[in-house]
């Protein structure tokens, strides 16, 4: 009976291995990216036309920007595609990234309820519309993830010369969540946010919130790309991870990220210049 056993057993270990030969031989990188590119559809549009030109598959880790660098910085990637410039270019000063590619932007906008209780509506100064926010202590959600949309609100903040943390929990309340879980407590509230432009259009419940405040040169949104240093972690991707940043930068990457639209609408536009 024993022998039975062990032949089964042997040939159970021997037809996995076989199913998983493929994946192990296949090519592949890690990319670790934003919930943005995530939740606007942008990477589900953009990669398999990338996949199916290369034969490399790309696994997403959709986190918030400040995590996708850390998750990097350990090691755990081979291309991040961020939106966090002072952290990116630190990323790469730090010899943790190989060199930053500027490969398309948006940007932020502020949304609020359709009566605009604070009474922001066409301000071309968002700081100034947040220190109207926080004085008329109307719900503000915040992301509060240490993501790229959370740092341009902070950078806002301090331009105003508030910190609204002191209000945390009252008026100023935390998601610690992605933009799409954030967009759905302001919607419950009546609260402002910021969100990147992207996530807002794809985003189908919107309640009644509105775009309030956008166009101020303070919201301008770049993302960039950086392959993992190969230097720092060994395991790396290297080959393959370059590949998908040139293609990205390159004419057909560009052109696939411009084609990429919401109900006629334009969520990234392509900025990748030759270095």
């Amino acid at each position: 009976m024993w022998r039975i056993i062990l032949v089964l057993v042997i040939f159970m270990v021997g037809w996995v291995g076989f199913l998983h030969q493929p994946l192990a031989q296949g090519k592949f990188i890690v990319l670790q990216s934003t919930t943005s590119t995530a939740n606007s559809g942008l990477l589900d549009y953009l990669l398999p036309i990338f996949e199916r030109e290369t034969g490399i598959t790309v696994h997403v880790v959709a986190v918030g920007s400040g995590q996708a660098i850390r998750n990097a910085m350990n090691g755990d990637g081979d291309v991040i595609l961020v939106h966090a410039r002072q952290d990116e270019d630190k990323f790469v000063a730090d010899g943790f990234g190989v060199q930053r590619w500027d490969v398309m932007y948006n940007d932020f906008i502020i949304v609020g309820p359709r009566q605009d209780p604070a009474m922001v509506r066409g301000m071309e100064d968002a700081a100034a519309a947040f220190k109207k926010i926080a004085l008329s202590k109307v719900p503000f959600i915040s992301r509060g993830d240490d993501s790229g949309t959370h740092k341009m609100e902070m950078s806002l903040w301090r331009i105003a010369g508030m910190d609204p943390t002191q209000a945390s929990g009252q008026w100023y309340r935390e998601s610690g969540s992605s933009m799409g879980a954030t967009i759905n407590i302001a919607v419950e509230t009546q609260g402002y946010l910021v969100s990147d432009r992207g996530t807002w259009i794809s985003f189908k419940n919107k309640g009644d919130l509105e775009v309030l405040v956008e166009g101020n040169r303070t919201l301008y949104n770049p993302y960039g790309i950086i392959l993992v240093n190969p230097k720092k972690h060994p395991h790396v991707k290297a080959q393959e991870g370059q590949v998908f940043i040139d293609w990205m930068v390159g004419a057909k990457g560009q052109k696939v990220i411009e084609e990429f639209k919401v109900n006629g609408e334009s969520l990234f536009f392509p900025n990748a210049t030759k270095k």
